[in-house]
Protein backbone atom coordinates (compact mmCIF):
# COMPACT_ATOMS: atom_id res chain seq x y z
CA UNK A 1 0.00 0.00 0.00
CA UNK A 2 1.29 3.44 -0.85
CA UNK A 3 2.98 5.38 1.84
CA UNK A 4 1.63 8.78 2.89
CA UNK A 5 0.61 10.37 -0.46
CA UNK A 6 1.75 13.92 0.17
CA UNK A 7 4.80 15.90 -0.87
CA UNK A 8 4.49 17.94 2.30
CA UNK A 9 6.25 15.20 4.25
CA UNK A 10 9.60 15.79 2.62
CA UNK A 11 9.06 19.55 2.69
CA UNK A 12 8.45 19.57 6.43
CA UNK A 13 10.84 16.83 7.55
CA UNK A 14 13.43 18.00 10.07
CA UNK A 15 17.04 17.04 9.46
CA UNK A 16 18.06 14.09 11.65
CA UNK A 17 20.31 15.16 14.51
CA UNK A 18 20.66 11.98 16.53
CA UNK A 19 20.09 8.24 16.42
CA UNK A 20 17.95 8.41 19.55
CA UNK A 21 14.20 7.77 18.99
CA UNK A 22 12.33 10.92 18.02
CA UNK A 23 10.00 12.40 20.60
CA UNK A 24 6.46 11.13 20.10
CA UNK A 25 7.48 8.02 18.10
CA UNK A 26 6.89 4.65 19.76
CA UNK A 27 5.87 1.08 19.07
CA UNK A 28 2.20 0.56 18.30
CA UNK A 29 0.21 -1.03 21.12
CA UNK A 30 -3.15 -2.78 21.16
CA UNK A 31 -4.67 0.31 22.76
CA UNK A 32 -3.77 2.25 19.58
CA UNK A 33 -5.76 0.04 17.19
CA UNK A 34 -8.91 2.17 17.17
CA UNK A 35 -6.92 5.33 16.45
CA UNK A 36 -4.91 3.57 13.72
CA UNK A 37 -8.07 2.07 12.21
CA UNK A 38 -9.61 5.52 12.04
CA UNK A 39 -6.47 6.88 10.37
CA UNK A 40 -6.66 4.01 7.86
CA UNK A 41 -10.27 4.83 7.00
CA UNK A 42 -9.47 8.50 6.57
CA UNK A 43 -6.24 8.09 4.57
CA UNK A 44 -7.15 5.14 2.32
CA UNK A 45 -10.95 4.92 2.27
CA UNK A 46 -11.89 8.61 2.37
CA UNK A 47 -14.09 8.16 5.44
CA UNK A 48 -13.60 9.96 8.73
CA UNK A 49 -15.28 7.33 10.88
CA UNK A 50 -14.59 4.76 13.55
CA UNK A 51 -13.20 1.43 12.28
CA UNK A 52 -15.47 -1.59 12.09
CA UNK A 53 -14.77 -4.58 14.38
CA UNK A 54 -13.56 -6.69 11.43
CA UNK A 55 -10.89 -4.13 10.56
CA UNK A 56 -9.76 -3.93 14.20
CA UNK A 57 -9.56 -7.73 14.41
CA UNK A 58 -7.51 -7.87 11.21
CA UNK A 59 -5.07 -5.18 12.37
CA UNK A 60 -4.66 -6.99 15.67
CA UNK A 61 -4.12 -10.45 14.15
CA UNK A 62 -1.72 -9.33 11.43
CA UNK A 63 0.32 -6.63 13.10
CA UNK A 64 0.20 -7.48 16.81
CA UNK A 65 -0.11 -11.27 16.89
CA UNK A 66 2.12 -12.39 14.02
CA UNK A 67 4.76 -15.00 14.99
CA UNK A 68 7.70 -12.66 14.49
CA UNK A 69 6.28 -9.70 16.37
CA UNK A 70 8.57 -7.66 18.58
CA UNK A 71 8.08 -3.97 19.43
CA UNK A 72 11.49 -3.23 17.87
CA UNK A 73 10.47 -4.45 14.40
CA UNK A 74 6.72 -3.96 14.50
CA UNK A 75 4.39 -1.11 13.67
CA UNK A 76 4.96 2.42 14.97
CA UNK A 77 2.80 5.42 15.82
CA UNK A 78 3.45 9.09 16.50
CA UNK A 79 1.65 10.95 19.25
CA UNK A 80 1.29 14.71 19.23
CA UNK A 81 1.73 16.84 22.36
CA UNK A 82 -1.83 16.14 23.46
CA UNK A 83 -1.28 12.38 23.26
CA UNK A 84 -3.35 11.88 20.10
CA UNK A 85 -2.07 9.43 17.47
CA UNK A 86 -1.70 11.61 14.37
CA UNK A 87 0.30 9.24 12.12
CA UNK A 88 1.17 5.57 11.96
CA UNK A 89 3.23 3.02 10.07
CA UNK A 90 1.90 -0.53 9.84
CA UNK A 91 4.86 -2.89 9.49
CA UNK A 92 5.29 -6.66 9.46
CA UNK A 93 8.54 -8.26 10.72
CA UNK A 94 9.87 -10.99 8.44
CA UNK A 95 12.89 -13.30 8.86
CA UNK A 96 15.34 -12.83 5.99
CA UNK A 97 18.70 -14.21 4.95
CA UNK A 98 20.75 -11.37 3.50
CA UNK A 99 24.34 -11.59 2.25
CA UNK A 100 25.42 -14.28 4.68
CA UNK A 101 23.53 -13.19 7.78
CA UNK A 102 20.09 -13.75 9.23
CA UNK A 103 18.17 -10.57 9.92
CA UNK A 104 14.68 -9.39 10.73
CA UNK A 105 13.38 -7.32 7.83
CA UNK A 106 10.45 -4.95 8.10
CA UNK A 107 7.73 -5.00 5.43
CA UNK A 108 6.16 -1.53 5.43
CA UNK A 109 2.47 -1.97 4.69
CA UNK A 110 0.64 1.33 5.24
CA UNK A 111 1.93 4.79 6.16
CA UNK A 112 -0.83 7.10 7.34
CA UNK A 113 -1.17 10.67 8.54
CA UNK A 114 -4.16 12.65 9.77
CA UNK A 115 -4.02 15.22 6.98
CA UNK A 116 -1.85 18.29 7.55
CA UNK A 117 -2.06 17.76 11.31
CA UNK A 118 -0.05 14.56 10.94
CA UNK A 119 2.64 15.66 8.49
CA UNK A 120 5.26 16.45 11.14
CA UNK A 121 4.62 13.17 12.92
CA UNK A 122 4.82 11.23 9.65
CA UNK A 123 8.17 12.89 8.94
CA UNK A 124 9.48 11.73 12.30
CA UNK A 125 8.26 8.21 11.60
CA UNK A 126 10.02 8.30 8.23
CA UNK A 127 13.23 9.38 9.92
CA UNK A 128 13.01 6.52 12.42
CA UNK A 129 12.64 4.01 9.58
CA UNK A 130 15.95 4.93 8.01
CA UNK A 131 18.13 5.57 11.06
CA UNK A 132 19.34 2.01 11.58
CA UNK A 133 17.45 -0.62 9.57
CA UNK A 134 18.94 -3.90 8.43
CA UNK A 135 16.25 -3.97 5.74
CA UNK A 136 12.94 -2.15 5.32
CA UNK A 137 10.94 -2.47 2.13
CA UNK A 138 7.59 -1.94 0.46
CA UNK A 139 6.41 -3.02 -2.98
CA UNK A 140 3.57 -0.58 -3.55
CA UNK A 141 4.86 2.92 -2.81
CA UNK A 142 3.55 6.12 -4.38
CA UNK A 143 5.85 8.36 -6.50
CA UNK A 144 6.18 10.80 -3.60
CA UNK A 145 7.17 8.01 -1.25
CA UNK A 146 9.66 6.67 -3.77
CA UNK A 147 11.27 10.11 -4.07
CA UNK A 148 11.33 10.40 -0.30
CA UNK A 149 13.03 6.99 -0.01
CA UNK A 150 15.71 7.96 -2.54
CA UNK A 151 16.44 11.27 -0.82
CA UNK A 152 16.76 9.39 2.46
CA UNK A 153 19.44 7.10 1.02
CA UNK A 154 17.20 4.21 -0.02
CA UNK A 155 16.72 2.74 -3.48
CA UNK A 156 13.87 1.88 -5.83
CA UNK A 157 14.15 -1.29 -7.93
CA UNK A 158 12.60 -0.88 -11.40
CA UNK A 159 11.88 -4.52 -12.28
CA UNK A 160 10.31 -5.26 -8.89
CA UNK A 161 8.15 -2.17 -9.43
CA UNK A 162 6.46 -3.79 -12.45
CA UNK A 163 3.42 -6.01 -12.68
CA UNK A 164 2.89 -8.51 -15.53
CA UNK A 165 -0.40 -9.67 -17.02
CA UNK A 166 -0.95 -12.59 -19.41
CA UNK A 167 -4.36 -12.80 -21.16
CA UNK A 168 -6.18 -16.07 -22.00
CA UNK A 169 -9.78 -14.88 -22.60
CA UNK A 170 -9.62 -11.30 -23.86
CA UNK A 171 -13.25 -10.20 -23.53
CA UNK A 172 -13.65 -11.60 -20.03
CA UNK A 173 -10.29 -10.10 -19.02
CA UNK A 174 -11.42 -6.73 -20.34
CA UNK A 175 -14.65 -7.01 -18.36
CA UNK A 176 -12.65 -7.80 -15.21
CA UNK A 177 -10.59 -4.63 -15.69
CA UNK A 178 -13.79 -2.60 -16.04
CA UNK A 179 -15.16 -4.19 -12.89
CA UNK A 180 -12.07 -2.98 -11.01
CA UNK A 181 -13.10 0.58 -11.82
CA UNK A 182 -16.88 0.06 -11.81
CA UNK A 183 -17.77 -2.61 -9.20
CA UNK A 184 -21.49 -2.27 -10.01
CA UNK A 185 -20.81 -4.17 -13.23
CA UNK A 186 -20.44 -7.33 -11.13
CA UNK A 187 -24.22 -7.34 -10.75
CA UNK A 188 -24.74 -7.72 -14.49
CA UNK A 189 -24.61 -11.30 -15.86
CA UNK A 190 -22.31 -10.44 -18.74
CA UNK A 191 -19.81 -13.32 -18.52
CA UNK A 192 -22.07 -15.98 -20.14
CA UNK A 193 -22.54 -13.66 -23.13
CA UNK A 194 -18.79 -13.23 -23.58
CA UNK A 195 -17.77 -16.89 -23.24
CA UNK A 196 -18.73 -18.02 -26.80
CA UNK A 197 -16.92 -15.05 -28.36
CA UNK A 198 -13.82 -15.72 -26.26
CA UNK A 199 -13.91 -19.37 -27.34
CA UNK A 200 -13.98 -18.28 -30.98
CA UNK A 201 -11.13 -15.81 -30.48
CA UNK A 202 -9.01 -18.52 -28.86
CA UNK A 203 -9.48 -20.73 -31.91
CA UNK A 204 -8.60 -17.96 -34.35
CA UNK A 205 -5.75 -16.40 -32.34
CA UNK A 206 -3.66 -19.23 -30.92
CA UNK A 207 -1.56 -16.82 -28.85
CA UNK A 208 -4.34 -16.77 -26.25
CA UNK A 209 -3.68 -20.49 -25.65
CA UNK A 210 -0.30 -21.08 -23.94
CA UNK A 211 1.61 -24.17 -25.02
CA UNK A 212 2.65 -26.77 -22.47
CA UNK A 213 6.37 -27.60 -22.35
CA UNK A 214 7.19 -31.17 -23.39
CA UNK A 215 7.61 -33.65 -20.54
CA UNK A 216 6.42 -31.26 -17.81
CA UNK A 217 3.47 -32.01 -15.52
CA UNK A 218 1.90 -30.27 -12.54
CA UNK A 219 -0.37 -31.15 -9.64
CA UNK A 220 -2.14 -29.56 -6.69
CA UNK A 221 -0.04 -29.22 -3.56
CA UNK A 222 -0.27 -28.15 0.06
CA UNK A 223 1.86 -26.21 2.50
CA UNK A 224 4.37 -29.03 3.05
CA UNK A 225 5.15 -29.29 -0.67
CA UNK A 226 5.41 -25.51 -0.96
CA UNK A 227 7.68 -25.27 2.08
CA UNK A 228 9.89 -28.04 0.67
CA UNK A 229 10.47 -25.86 -2.38
CA UNK A 230 11.23 -22.58 -0.61
CA UNK A 231 14.72 -23.45 0.63
CA UNK A 232 16.30 -25.24 -2.37
CA UNK A 233 14.68 -22.91 -4.91
CA UNK A 234 15.65 -19.61 -3.28
CA UNK A 235 19.12 -20.40 -1.89
CA UNK A 236 20.75 -19.00 -5.03
CA UNK A 237 19.65 -15.48 -4.03
CA UNK A 238 21.77 -13.36 -1.68
CA UNK A 239 18.60 -11.78 -0.27
CA UNK A 240 15.64 -14.05 0.43
CA UNK A 241 13.01 -14.88 3.06
CA UNK A 242 14.18 -17.26 5.76
CA UNK A 243 10.82 -18.80 6.65
CA UNK A 244 10.27 -21.67 9.03
CA UNK A 245 7.31 -23.92 8.36
CA UNK A 246 5.40 -22.13 11.14
CA UNK A 247 6.17 -18.74 9.56
CA UNK A 248 4.91 -19.96 6.22
CA UNK A 249 1.83 -21.61 7.71
CA UNK A 250 0.84 -18.36 9.43
CA UNK A 251 1.36 -16.29 6.27
CA UNK A 252 -0.67 -18.69 4.14
CA UNK A 253 -3.44 -18.84 6.73
CA UNK A 254 -3.69 -15.05 6.89
CA UNK A 255 -3.41 -14.72 3.10
CA UNK A 256 -6.21 -17.27 2.58
CA UNK A 257 -8.57 -14.93 4.44
CA UNK A 258 -8.47 -12.57 1.44
CA UNK A 259 -11.38 -14.30 -0.26
CA UNK A 260 -12.07 -11.23 -2.38
CA UNK A 261 -9.23 -12.50 -4.61
CA UNK A 262 -10.58 -16.05 -4.67
CA UNK A 263 -9.23 -19.30 -3.27
CA UNK A 264 -5.54 -19.58 -2.35
CA UNK A 265 -4.03 -22.55 -4.19
CA UNK A 266 -0.61 -24.08 -4.78
CA UNK A 267 0.66 -26.35 -7.57
CA UNK A 268 3.99 -28.10 -7.99
CA UNK A 269 5.69 -28.56 -11.38
CA UNK A 270 7.68 -31.73 -12.15
CA UNK A 271 9.82 -33.05 -14.99
CA UNK A 272 9.41 -36.36 -16.84
CA UNK A 273 11.28 -38.22 -14.06
CA UNK A 274 8.85 -36.95 -11.43
CA UNK A 275 11.37 -34.54 -9.90
CA UNK A 276 9.92 -31.26 -8.62
CA UNK A 277 11.43 -28.35 -10.55
CA UNK A 278 9.15 -25.57 -9.35
CA UNK A 279 5.87 -24.50 -7.85
CA UNK A 280 3.53 -21.55 -7.85
CA UNK A 281 1.06 -20.03 -5.39
CA UNK A 282 -1.98 -18.05 -6.53
CA UNK A 283 -5.43 -16.71 -5.76
CA UNK A 284 -8.27 -17.05 -8.21
CA UNK A 285 -11.86 -17.73 -9.21
CA UNK A 286 -12.28 -19.69 -12.39
CA UNK A 287 -13.58 -17.45 -15.14
CA UNK A 288 -11.88 -14.39 -13.63
CA UNK A 289 -8.34 -13.23 -12.85
CA UNK A 290 -5.67 -15.47 -11.32
CA UNK A 291 -3.45 -13.45 -8.96
CA UNK A 292 -0.05 -15.15 -8.80
CA UNK A 293 1.81 -14.56 -5.54
CA UNK A 294 4.98 -16.65 -5.86
CA UNK A 295 6.75 -18.58 -8.58
CA UNK A 296 9.62 -20.79 -7.38
CA UNK A 297 11.91 -22.89 -9.55
CA UNK A 298 15.31 -24.49 -9.80
CA UNK A 299 17.87 -22.37 -11.60
CA UNK A 300 17.59 -22.86 -15.36
CA UNK A 301 14.01 -24.16 -15.23
CA UNK A 302 12.28 -20.76 -15.27
CA UNK A 303 10.84 -21.12 -18.79
CA UNK A 304 9.44 -24.62 -18.14
CA UNK A 305 7.77 -23.59 -14.87
CA UNK A 306 6.34 -20.32 -16.20
CA UNK A 307 5.04 -21.96 -19.38
CA UNK A 308 3.43 -24.81 -17.42
CA UNK A 309 1.84 -22.35 -15.01
CA UNK A 310 0.22 -20.34 -17.79
CA UNK A 311 -0.98 -23.48 -19.57
CA UNK A 312 -2.53 -24.71 -16.30
CA UNK A 313 -4.30 -21.44 -15.59
CA UNK A 314 -5.63 -21.08 -19.13
CA UNK A 315 -6.93 -24.66 -19.18
CA UNK A 316 -8.56 -24.20 -15.77
CA UNK A 317 -10.71 -21.38 -17.19
CA UNK A 318 -9.11 -18.22 -15.83
CA UNK A 319 -9.52 -15.12 -17.98
CA UNK A 320 -5.98 -13.87 -17.34
CA UNK A 321 -3.15 -14.07 -14.82
CA UNK A 322 -1.19 -11.30 -13.15
CA UNK A 323 1.69 -11.01 -10.71
CA UNK A 324 4.71 -8.98 -9.71
CA UNK A 325 7.82 -9.09 -11.88
CA UNK A 326 11.03 -10.68 -10.58
CA UNK A 327 14.47 -10.22 -12.16
CA UNK A 328 15.13 -13.98 -12.42
CA UNK A 329 11.78 -14.55 -14.21
CA UNK A 330 11.96 -11.76 -16.78
CA UNK A 331 13.40 -13.82 -19.64
CA UNK A 332 10.73 -16.52 -19.21
CA UNK A 333 7.93 -13.95 -18.91
CA UNK A 334 9.00 -11.94 -21.95
CA UNK A 335 8.90 -15.06 -24.13
CA UNK A 336 5.16 -15.33 -23.54
CA UNK A 337 2.61 -13.98 -26.02
CA UNK A 338 -0.28 -11.71 -24.96
CA UNK A 339 1.93 -10.43 -22.14
CA UNK A 340 2.04 -6.85 -20.92
CA UNK A 341 4.02 -5.14 -18.16
CA UNK A 342 2.79 -2.10 -16.29
CA UNK A 343 3.81 0.00 -13.34
CA UNK A 344 1.43 0.24 -10.37
CA UNK A 345 3.69 1.06 -7.44
CA UNK A 346 7.35 1.39 -6.57
CA UNK A 347 9.43 -1.24 -4.82
CA UNK A 348 11.43 0.76 -2.30
CA UNK A 349 13.98 -0.45 0.22
CA UNK A 350 16.20 1.06 2.88
CA UNK A 351 19.22 -0.66 4.43
CA UNK A 352 22.32 0.42 6.32
CA UNK A 353 24.36 -2.42 4.76
CA UNK A 354 26.19 -1.65 1.52
CA UNK A 355 26.38 -5.32 0.46
CA UNK A 356 22.60 -5.80 0.82
CA UNK A 357 22.00 -2.64 -1.20
CA UNK A 358 24.39 -3.75 -3.96
CA UNK A 359 22.92 -7.26 -4.14
CA UNK A 360 19.41 -5.85 -4.49
CA UNK A 361 20.44 -3.39 -7.20
CA UNK A 362 21.99 -6.17 -9.32
CA UNK A 363 18.80 -8.25 -8.99
CA UNK A 364 20.22 -10.84 -6.59
CA UNK A 365 17.04 -10.82 -4.51
CA UNK A 366 13.92 -12.93 -4.08
CA UNK A 367 11.03 -11.02 -2.59
CA UNK A 368 7.38 -10.38 -3.33
CA UNK A 369 4.31 -12.57 -3.07
CA UNK A 370 4.04 -13.78 0.51
CA UNK A 371 7.03 -11.54 1.31
CA UNK A 372 5.02 -8.49 0.29
CA UNK A 373 1.56 -7.08 0.90
CA UNK A 374 0.03 -8.55 -2.27
CA UNK A 375 -2.07 -10.88 -0.11
CA UNK A 376 -3.25 -8.24 2.37
CA UNK A 377 -6.94 -7.53 2.84
CA UNK A 378 -5.98 -3.90 3.46
CA UNK A 379 -5.55 -3.56 -0.31
CA UNK A 380 -8.93 -5.00 -1.27
CA UNK A 381 -11.37 -5.07 1.66
CA UNK A 382 -12.84 -2.84 4.36
CA UNK A 383 -14.45 -0.54 1.80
Amino acid sequence: MSLVPSPSISDKEPAPQTCEPSRGVRAMEEADLKSVGRLFNKAFRGRNEEPRPDLLDYLDNVFMKNPGYTPEYGSMVHQDKSGRVDSALLALPMPFYACGRRITARLMCAFMADGKLGFAGAARLAREIRLRPDLCFTDNASPVSADHTTIAGGVTLPILSLEWRRTFRPLQAGLDRLREKLPLLRRLPLSPLLAPVDALLRKVFKTFMPERPVGIVSSDAGIDEFFACTGPMTERFSIRPDWSRDDLAWLMEIAAQNTSLGELRCRTVSNARGETIGCYLFFGRRGEMAHVLNVLCLEGRELDVVSQMFADLAEAGYAAAEGKAQPFLMNALMRQRQMIFRHRGYFCMVTRHADIREAAMRGDIFVGGLASESWSRLLTDFR
